[in-house]
């Protein structure tokens, strides 16, 4: 089993880094492989609804990482969603990134890359805005038949630096916990695999508010 997690951060090592790495310690713990992947710097395109992901099962734009997510995503069984906190929101690199790979990935291009698959969303900030920016998160995984993983707290952390971070001790914790969490559930759902469980989907209806 592998969780993939995903570093919205401008920063490689920074604070949401050091967030992940706490769940990953976790994980490895537990026999799940990890990843971390971070998004980089260069600048993200955003979704132009151009539609063309339809046609040919991934983002027409190939400059950035957001294809080579996707198809690391289909070999994962879980994610880990990180960002910091930009005026009480994720990032725009992340939004973006997570808006073009969810859509291009999406029921209405056919992709299977993340639907049913455990995941998480985890916020590091100095001070505050941390709610709104995980609610913000979760909502790629609502609108994707995810299960959501949590904590006994808000997955969040709180420090201006890494150093800071890590005397967050109730964070910190909370991290782990969510690490122990999605072990849990990802053997629960391999438990049911082996006894020949299966998802039922009924067929998605889609209306108009203006007709």
């Amino acid at each position: 089993m592998k969780v993939l997690l995903l570093n919205g951060s401008p920063h490689k090592n920074g604070c949401t880094y050091t967030a992940l790495s706490e769940v990953a310690k976790i994980l490895n713990e537990n026999d799940i492989e990890t990843e971390i992947f971070w998004i980089g710097t260069k600048p993200q395109m955003s979704c132009i609804a151009c539609y063309k992901c339809r046609e040919i099962g991934e983002c027409a734009f190939d400059n950035d990482k957001v294809n080579e997510f996707v198809k690391k995503a289909y070999d994962a069984d879980g994610f880990i969603f990180g960002s910091p906190v930009h005026y009480a929101a994720a990032t725009g690199g992340i939004t973006t990134f997570l808006g073009r790979a969810f859509y291009s990935n999406s029921q209405s291009t056919g992709g299977e890359a993340f639907r049913f698959k455990p995941a998480a969303s985890i916020v590091s900030a100095r001070r505050g805005g941390n709610t709104a920016t995980y609610d913000q998160l979760n909502k790629f995984m609502g609108i994707s038949q995810m299960p959501i993983i949590t904590s006994y707290y808000w997955n969040m952390v709180h420090g201006n630096t890494p150093e800071e971070v890590l005397q967050d001790e109730e964070g910190l914790c909370t991290m782990r916990q969510l690490a122990r969490n999605m072990a849990y559930f990802l053997k629960c759902i391999e438990a049911g695999k082996e006894k020949g469980l299966e998802h039922e989907v009924e067929p998605k209806v889609a209306t108009n508010f203006i007709r």
